[in-house]
């Protein structure tokens, strides 16, 4: 069935649409909000860090609750990217994992050893990731003591990766550690670290997912992005390059507000989830036209 929609979106999950504190959808009006821009026709894509069982087990059921209809059709461009299915209120479908984006042969597993013998009164290792190792912090640990050790453990993991003779820079590094191409990228963010290929991004997360979208109905030419930090500009900075109109909301302008060819926008002192559901309901009104 050909569908046309007048806006799409593209959404960083934790911060926007979960709640960093909770790592749940805390405001349930925000499930309410997701399910009726999708009865609008809008393509809904969570393009995130988190995994796919993330995605079935946390996000899903609250859209279940809040009606989600059978034919209704949302998209996961999950771990940047690296992973692509069909969201619907059946459960996620048509999975696919860009093998490109493998980390080394090995290092998945010498990694959930480390956390476990080393770190895991800070944090715990996500086994749900099929491309990348991410660690995160455990619920029980404030931010102030999690955000004070991160540096430690994201060491470990950095000076492994150079061990091994790979190519490896930590975010905003100018220059790679080991001789040769970068191939890995450690990526922190303000509850985990993602251990993963350069090749993933928020960036390849918009290019493939509207890919997917396009094998399945007419792509939009206007988009709405959402995320909570730096690195999520990347998926409207795709758009733009690409010739779609997009806005991007930022949901925590304090980690830096960038400075684009398109509109930016805030939602004055609002953050986080608090902030999400503002763009959500400015975005339904708009497609409802």
């Amino acid at each position: 069935m050909t569908q046309r929609a007048a806006l799409g979106l593209l959404l960083d999950v934790d911060g926007p649409i979960a709640s960093p504190l909770t790592r749940t959808i805390n405001i349930p009006e925000i499930a309410t909000l997701l399910v009726s821009l999708a009865d609008a026709g809008v393509p809904v894509v969570f393009n995130t860090g988190r995994s796919d069982a993330f995605i079935r087990d946390v996000v899903l059921p609250p859209l279940l609750s809040a009606g989600l209809s059978e034919d209704a059709v949302m998209y996961g461009a999950c771990e940047k990217g690296a992973v692509l299915f069909r969201l619907t209120s059946a459960g996620v479908s048509g999975l696919t994992v860009d093998p490109a984006t493998a980390l080394p042969s090995g290092f998945s597993a010498w990694a959930e050893g480390v956390v476990n013998e080393r770190f895991s009164d800070t944090v715990f290792y996500d086994d749900t990731k099929q491309a990348m190792v991410s660690v995160e912090q455990q619920m029980h640990v404030s931010s102030e003591e999690y955000l004070a050790r991160q540096p430690e453990i994201d060491s470990v993991f950095y000076d492994e990766l150079v061990r091994l003779g790979h190519g490896v820079r930590r975010r905003d590094q100018a220059t790679p550690d080991a001789s040769g191409a970068v191939a890995y990228r450690i990526d922190p963010s303000i509850i985990s670290t993602d251990i993963e290929s350069v090749l993933v991004g928020k960036d390849l997360g918009a290019q493939r997912s509207l890919e997917l979208i396009g094998a399945d109905r007419e792509v939009p030419r206007a988009w709405r992005t959402l995320g909570d930090s730096r690195t999520d500009y990347a998926m409207a900075d795709w758009l733009h390059e690409n010739g779609y109109e997009v806005e991007h909301g930022d949901v925590r302008p304090s980690d830096g507000l960038l400075e684009r060819a398109y509109p930016v926008r805030t939602a004055g002192e609002l953050i986080h989830d608090e902030a999400g559901v503002e763009f959500l309901r400015e975005w339904l009104e708009f497609a409802r036209g």
